[in-house]
Order: C-alpha cells, then sequence, then structure tokens
C-alpha cells in the first residue's frame, strides 16, 4: 500500500501554533479494472481534540461515480493532486482542505444512493454551488443526526427541480 502526500497550501494557524481547521484526507482506491474507490477521512488533529481516530466521512465508487469522477478528477487537479495513479489494488492518500472535503464529502453522500443520472446531475450541481458554510451545515447534518438518510433525502429534493421532466 502505497501513501503519497502531496504539498498542499498552508493552513491558518492560532497564534499558539496549532491548526485552526479540521484535517481531511481523500483516499483513492482499486478494487478492480475499472472500479475507483474514493473516501473521504477526518483525521484526527489539534483542531478536533474530541477525535481520537479517523472518522469516515463519505465513500463512493462503481456505478455511480462514473458520472462525477471526471468533475472530480477536474477538480482534484485544480489543487494539484493526482488521482488517476492508482495501479492494481493499491491505494493513495492526500491531504485535503477543508473546503474542498466538505463539498466532495457531501456530493459522495448525497449521490451514493441515486440513480437517475440527470438529478445526480442536479444534485451534483447544487452541492458544487454551494457555499462552504452551507456545505459543511447539510455534511454534518448528515453525519450527526439519527437519521441521517433523510437529512441527505431533504437535500436531493431541495436541489431536483420536480418542473423538469
Amino acid at each position: 500500500m502505497s501513501s503519497a502526500r502531496p504539498a498542499t497550501p498552508s493552513r491558518r494557524t492560532r497564534d499558539d501554533g496549532s491548526r485552526s481547521t479540521p484535517r481531511y484526507e481523500l483516499r483513492v482506491s482499486r478494487r478492480g479494472p475499472g472500479d475507483t474507490f474514493y473516501e473521504i477521512w477526518q483525521l484526527p488533529d489539534a483542531a478536533t481534540p474530541e477525535l481520537r481516530h479517523p472518522r469516515y466521512v463519505a465513500g463512493l465508487g462503481g456505478r455511480n461515480l462514473g458520472l462525477f469522477e471526471p468533475r472530480l478528477l477536474k477538480l482534484l487537479r485544480s489543487i494539484d493532486i493526482d488521482a488517476t495513479g492508482v495501479r492494481g489494488r493499491d491505494q493513495r492518500r492526500f491531504d485535503l482542505l477543508e473546503e474542498y472535503a466538505l463539498r466532495i464529502g457531501l456530493t459522495l453522500r448525497a449521490l451514493a444512493p441515486m440513480r437517475s443520472r440527470l438529478n445526480m446531475r442536479a444534485v451534483s450541481d447544487g452541492i458544487d454551488a454551494m457555499t462552504k458554510e452551507e456545505a459543511a451545515y447539510w455534511l454534518g447534518m448528515a453525519m450527526h443526526r439519527k437519521y441521517p438518510r433523510r437529512v441527505l433525502m431533504a437535500l436531493r429534493f431541495l436541489l431536483i427541480d420536480p418542473k423538469r421532466g
């Protein structure tokens, strides 16, 4: 299992030298030929003292990743992450800034159970248009509520235009 950590832009630090933003990691693995799996994990850090072990945020692979993967790869290339070099049953890890982790994590969670490609595109476009704070709100609701599927369903209802047919 190889691990690559490209340099990321510096994070804002507190006066005591500790980071003031949570740390996130993108894990890219291959489960078979043409079957890539993307996961977002939140890592323990001084900014999140309650977190003792990495926390799973979201993951997506298979058919549903097909629509979103080109957009995801373009976004990752824009922040100097090359996720295309995963071979065999290898896994690569990349540090990810909070702004991108929130948006990507929310998108992966929202698209996972969907089947309609038109609706998947609408949800993906809607999440891309969100501010960092809005994405953080929805992802937090989806991660910490008793019934997260209800939260994600509400988000999908808000982002899908019922008049489009």
